[in-house]
């Protein structure tokens, strides 16, 4: 008797970590909510994709986070948890997928990005606009998207994919309320992007071409810092000193990202630059960048915004408000002083600057 020869099955190359957002949910009475059975549900939609695109989908292990949240309720202990999971599975998987809501998603992303630097495996962040049971949802495909680019070896970041396009979780940001393509990355081209159901790497763009290294996870402890220490304030026009020290000289506050005009223009009003050295003479650090979707600081272009410099403020070039706010909590998370938190604030750790 001819025994069968042995069928070896490999174990699950990527684990999946949903977190809640719109792809799960269901319509309650109060709207729509974060549903469970996703993972049923989910399996159940991939298997039903055409053969071809079916058999190069890579298996995956799934992780749910309790309870699943709403992505408006996200905060730093979230991105935390989220940092502890990949690095406690870190070595028993290829490549990590995150389900999330569309609202914090590039929040999330970035933090990610610098707690886990010098990551060599992808981690690829997605979501939906839609339910996936929803006619017309993106929510399938912009999970099957995740799935492809997350076992790419040649991808070592932290990623954010959605509409077909992967960016650098740092340099991703939502730009529309409703529309499937939600999501662009205005100083920093794309990563890659899916072609006929293929998952394509541009050439010289990822963080594995540009700076490599062994992973230097920092896993901070943001849950440590209480109520978050960081405001993200936007100038409008005719705001008074007042206005400014009401947020800036609070004891509570210990960073700020403030969003100046243009290329880093402030109304030259010597009590506005007063406060703001009086903050940063206190030990704030206070971040500068541009209300402006595209562009960033240009330190010294105009008069206007030559005593930002002289009060202390740093300027945070081209970032996004949500890279320059989850680098200045991760900063204020760690052990460091004043001094070396703005210095490390001017470093490009993971592309973001």
């Amino acid at each position: 008797m001819t025994e069968k020869p042995e069928v070896r099955v490999e174990p699950p190359s990527l684990l999946v970590i949903h977190t809640g957002g719109t792809l799960c949910m269901r319509a309650g009475p109060d709207g729509l909510t974060p549903a469970g059975d996703f993972e049923s549900r989910l399996r159940r939609a991939l298997r039903e994709l055409p053969p071809a695109r079916r058999a190069t989908l890579p298996d995956f292990d799934w992780l749910e986070i309790d309870p699943l949240i709403d992505s408006s309720a996200a905060n730093p202990g979230h991105w935390q948890e989220l940092a502890a999971h990949i690095a406690q599975a870190y070595d028993d998987y290829a490549g990590f997928v995150i389900l999330h809501g569309t609202d914090t998603l590039s929040w999330t992303a970035a933090s990610l990005a610098y707690q886990l630097q010098g990551i060599g495996k992808p981690v690829v962040l997605t979501g939906a606009m839609l339910p996936l049971e929803t006619p017309n949802s993106d929510a399938l495909v912009n999970v099957e998207g995740a799935l492809r680019f997350a076992q790419q070896e040649r991808l070592k970041e932290v990623a954010l994919f959605f509409a077909g396009k992967l960016f650098r979780g740092v340099r991703a940001r939502k730009w529309h309320s409703h529309q499937a393509d939600a999501f662009i990355s205005p100083n920093y081209p794309l990563l890659g992007e899916i072609v006929d159901n293929q998952a394509i790497l541009f050439p010289g763009r990822g963080l594995h071409e540009q700076q490599r290294g062994a992973p230097r996870f920092e896993l901070a402890d943001y849950r440590a810092l209480n109520e978050t220490p960081v405001a993200r304030l936007v100038l409008w026009p005719g705001i008074a000193a007042w206005q400014l020290a009401a947020w800036l000289l609070d004891d509570r506050l210990q960073g700020v990202v403030l969003e100046l005009w243009g290329g880093g223009n402030i109304a030259q009003d010597q009590a506005l630059l007063g406060v703001l050295a009086q903050a940063c003479g206190e030990g704030k650090v206070i971040v500068a960048i541009t209300q402006c979707f595209q562009g960033g600081i240009v330190s010294g272009a105009y008069a206007a915004g030559h005593g930002l410099a002289e009060a202390g403020v740093i300027a945070g070039d081209d970032m996004t408000p949500e890279a320059a706010f989850t680098k200045l909590l991760h900063l204020l998370a760690l052990p460091l002083t004043d001094q070396e938190r703005r210095q490390r604030f001017l470093l490009g750790w993971v592309g973001e600057r």
